[in-house]
């Protein structure tokens, strides 16, 4: 990290929406999916800043938005609590290598451990290696044994008509 540029790790506002989509649509062109992007400005300040859905957090330097982690709650029924589930982190390519993605984490985890979770997890491209070594050297471990699921889109509605 550059020891002359002020870094500060903060929440998200409703002033920051644009700065957030910006992210958030230059995470989706570095994993390659900039094609599913549907989210509008308008879906992020309604979702995150008004419904509060997820959270947020930037990081700046030298007052500067570098990059951001998109958070929420989930809920362990084996632990019996609240843990968190990182969605999103982006350090913008050319401050990567700086530690801002090992800062934000770090911030991220505290608040996790303030507020009694034991988990924080997230999922990663199986094509990403450099992030997948950046969290390895992190100390977090793959889940070898579970595959992620999901429902969308025609199936998720389909199933929803269904009757037991």
């Amino acid at each position: 990290m550059k020891k002359e540029a002020n870094i500060l790790v903060r929440p998200a506002e409703m002033k920051d929406a644009n700065t957030v989509f910006s992210f958030i649509k230059k995470l989706a062109i570095y994993e390659q999916m900039e094609d599913q992007v549907q989210a509008t400005l308008e879906d992020i300040k309604k979702s995150i800043f008004l419904q509060k859905d997820a959270q947020v957090l930037l990081i700046e330097e030298n007052q500067i938005p570098v990059g951001f982690a998109l958070y929420f709650k989930t809920y362990s029924t084996f632990l019996g609590k609240a843990n968190y589930y990182l969605e999103d982190l982006y350090i913008d390519e050319d401050k990567r290598g700086n530690g801002y993605g090992k800062l934000l984490l770090s911030h991220l985890a505290n608040m996790a451990v303030l507020n009694k979770a034991d988990r924080l997890e997230w999922v990663c491209l199986n094509w990403n290696k450099p992030s997948i070594a950046f969290y390895q050297s992190l100390g977090a471990k793959p889940l070898e044994d579970w595959t992620t699921f999901r429902l969308a889109h025609q199936d998720l509605k389909r199933l929803a008509k269904q009757k037991s």
